[in-house]
């Protein structure tokens, strides 16, 4: 009896794993249903690189949150952008037996490769309503070629693949390719600061050459209170209008973009002397911001030939410098380009903020 009982012990095993193995096999979609990426939530890691060795690797570190080579934030609008083309992107169509050669000497040479790693589970069984056992696994590689000659689609090739396919979003008027983005400094976030008002602790605005218009604003209870660096004495009086509107500042503060992507920017040359100002943020959890300003200059090459660059016109009238420290290694600093429009009410002197007409002296 006992050793009945055993047999049909195991052979109700060997036919629950049997079945549990038949749904999982067939719950997963065939290749051309599942060129996408159905499940973006599920990606951890996503891994490009050229032919021209540029290589960059996104890694999840929340929900709505991703870094560059974990070391950087990245830029959140443009990993939503690859995410989505993963999930819409759909096949128009195989390419032409005749042309399949050519199509795949041509990625072979300049495709893009992409690696997409996702968390699944090692037991997958009943259409996914019973999952167990999740880890990081590389699912699946494409290698993204150039576009089709209607602009309207890219070729693409995913390994494991008998012949390469025609990709596009339908819907959307354009090719894919730029979307998977190589260099590492373009994924990076342009996010300064992103405090609100009660996450701030202290602003302090240094004037070097003109010491007697370099101020704080501290946090004083549940308001703030200003003073003089120069001194270290605190004022009265001054405009608690303009003092908020420049608090209301950090929200999200961005710089322009990283001077080094930009054509002949000469910023070595510009950054080399005396700050015009250096902006010091500092948060409730003690976290420090820092951002030194430089003139920026329309002809850089002039700058030699000048004894008193200050004496012409010669000025970028919309952008300067910046040298950004970060606050999670100061170590780390960037070469920036920022916006006057966008820095308007920061970089103001003191004088600014105690009544006197607005100037643009901290410029």
């Amino acid at each position: 009896m006992k050793k009945r009982n055993r047999i049909l012990i195991i052979i109700a095993a060997v036919v629950v794993v049997a079945a549990g193995l038949t749904a999982y096999v067939l719950s997963r979609p065939t290749f051309k249903q599942d060129y996408h990426i159905e499940d973006v939530s599920s990606i951890t890691k996503i891994f490009l690189a050229d032919k021209e060795d540029n290589e960059v690797t996104l890694v999840r570190i929340a929900d709505s949150a991703w870094s560059v080579d974990n070391q950087y934030p990245a830029n959140q609008p443009m990993v939503d952008m690859l995410l989505e083309t993963l999930n819409t992107m759909r096949i128009r169509q195989q390419v032409n037996k005749n042309a399949v050669p050519n199509v795949i000497k041509d990625i072979a040479a300049h495709g893009i490769k992409v690696e997409i790693y996702q968390n699944e589970p090692f037991i997958n069984w009943f259409g996914g309503r019973l999952k167990l056992f999740s880890r990081e696994k590389l699912t699946t590689t494409y290698f993204v070629g150039r576009e089709t000659q209607d602009m309207m689609a890219s070729f693409m090739y995913r390994k494991g693949d008998d012949v390469p396919y025609i990709i596009h979003i339908p819907g959307f008027r354009g090719f894919l390719t730029p979307r998977f983005v190589t260099e590492p400094l373009k994924w990076r976030s342009h996010t300064i600061v992103d405090l609100n008002v009660r996450q701030i602790e202290r602003i302090e605005l240094e004037i070097p050459e003109q010491q007697e218009e370099s101020f704080a604003i501290v946090r004083d209870g549940e308001g703030f209170a200003m003073e003089m660096l120069q001194s270290h004495q605190r004022v009265n009086g001054f405009d608690t209008a303009r003092v908020a509107q420049m608090l209301s500042s950090f929200t999200w503060l961005n710089f322009d973009e990283f001077a080094a992507i930009v054509p002949n920017t000469f910023a070595d040359s510009c950054v080399i002397g005396t700050p015009r100002a250096i902006l010091r943020i500092t948060d409730t959890e003690g976290n420090q911001s820092e951002v030194k300003t430089y003139i920026k200059y329309n002809n850089p090459d002039d700058i030699k030939a000048m004894p008193d660059p200050e004496m012409y016109e010669t000025f970028d009238l919309n952008r300067l410098y910046a040298i950004v420290s970060h606050p999670s290694n100061q170590a780390t600093q960037d070469t920036v380009l920022i916006q006057y429009f966008v820095f308007d009410n920061i970089l103001q002197p003191a004088s600014y903020f105690l009544g006197a007409d607005k100037t643009a002296f901290a410029k």
